[in-house]
């Protein structure tokens, strides 16, 4: 009875807990604690969004349980979305589906489509549930290269070469998190080609696909003909809309998969409350004016941190989209490791960030930088790491 069970035995210690655990105790000696480390959206939702919340909320029959697979409106407004915005046609009915925010879609999938022992190929860095999410569901990951470029596509072809049993799923991430890689559709256009000709899922998250910042616009997988045949899409309303506790996201794409996760969802939830959803479709339905806020508000904020951390020494390439920098480790404290300097920059220049172990073995070289505190904030965070990074360089 002292063994841990089956399925946390597989799943190692929580690689953010040793900063959190710092972070606590110093905000606890009344430390003021810039927290960069956490993906949450700061800002509020749209107003109207809001409006609608409280007034379904008044409804007398909108309290009781709700449908898994989310309303009809609320599944016609996302197909119209993929319309408007990629050119993409969905069957609502049997090609989307809402989830309780993308993570547990992504999570209700792996279980519903893994058999123990599968082979799923999941990019080193990324965000822990492609990987996890698999690994809870049994199944054994193989890393690629997480840059949407020739080695991740040569890697592809020596793990169905070299990989038994043979990979039976892929995840992809663009905009990434944590890198902030951003792909085209020529490279989905081999993606899809290599996955069809050899029978391989594939799962793409697209949560930041409207947090980009420049000419490059985030395309869906779903754009190349033929891509619904093995490939199911991922979105959510948490960073677009700045909903991230309203806990919704979609699942859109091929319906065998759409089907997996319906059915694995009607035994597991009741789906997300009526009026989070109701407000959820009039977010999609109506003006987009504040996803362009959004947009503007995480460009400025961007810019700001690049340039504060550029004048403290610190060379971190500007992220083309996500809400989040990929910061190297500056070379003279590269030997100590992601956790280690995230820690040191805590206790030395009170802003906290997430060490790239926890996306990762691959990403113990880099810290991610989350562009979730205002532009006051953002600015005293960089003068704080400005005199750290001198005081350390003496």
């Amino acid at each position: 009875m002292t063994e841990e069970f089956h399925r946390i035995r597989r799943l190692p210690p929580y690689v953010f807990a040793e900063v959190n655990a710092a972070k606590k105790a110093a905000r606890a000696r009344g430390e003021d604690i810039i927290d960069l480390g956490m993906g949450n959206p700061d800002s509020r939702p749209p107003e109207h969004v809001i409006q609608k919340l409280i007034e379904t909320t008044s409804a007398p029959r909108v309290h009781g349980y709700s449908v898994s697979r989310g309303i009809a409106g609320l599944r016609k407004a996302l197909a119209n979305y993929y319309q408007r915005r990629f050119n993409v046609t969905l069957d609502p009915e049997h090609e989307t589906i809402v989830t309780l925010g993308s993570k547990e879609g992504l999570a209700n999938l792996a279980s519903a489509i893994t058999s123990p022992g599968d082979t799923i190929l999941v990019p080193n860095p990324s965000y822990p549930i492609h990987q996890f999410g698999f690994i809870i569901a049994g199944a054994a990951i193989r890393s690629i290269p997480a840059k949407p470029d020739e080695h991740m596509l040569e890697a592809l072809h020596r793990a169905v070469k070299h990989s038994i049993p043979k990979p039976t799923a892929l995840i992809v991430n663009f905009p990434s998190n944590p890198t902030a890689y951003l792909a085209d559709l020529d490279f989905y256009r081999e993606l899809v080609q290599f996955a069809k000709k050899e029978s391989i899922w594939i799962l793409s998250d697209l949560a930041y696909a409207e947090i980009y910042f420049g000419e490059k616009i985030p395309p869906s997988i779903l754009e190349i003909p033929g891509a619904k045949d093995i490939a199911v899409e991922f979105t959510s309303m948490s960073k677009t809309y700045s909903m991230a506790g309203w806990r919704i996201g979609f699942a859109a794409g091929n319906r065998k998969l759409i089907a997996a996760l319906t059915r694995i969802k009607s035994y597991l939830d009741y789906g997300a409350f009526t009026p989070v959803q109701v407000a959820a479709t009039a977010a999609l339905n109506n003006p987009q004016d504040y996803v362009e806020k959004i947009r503007t508000l995480y460009k400025e904020r961007r810019d700001i941190i690049i340039k504060g951390l550029h004048s403290a020494g610190w060379n971190v390439p500007s992220p083309e989209a996500s809400m989040f920098a990929w910061a190297p480790i500056p070379e003279q404290f590269k030997s100590m490791g992601s956790v280690e300097f995230s820690k040191l920059l805590l206790k030395e220049a009170q802003v906290a960030v997430a060490p790239g172990l926890g996306f990762g073995e691959y990403g113990d070289d880099h810290v991610r930088i989350g562009l979730v505190e205002n532009t006051q904030r953002l600015r005293q965070a960089c003068r704080s790491i400005k005199h750290f990074m001198h005081a350390y360089t003496k």
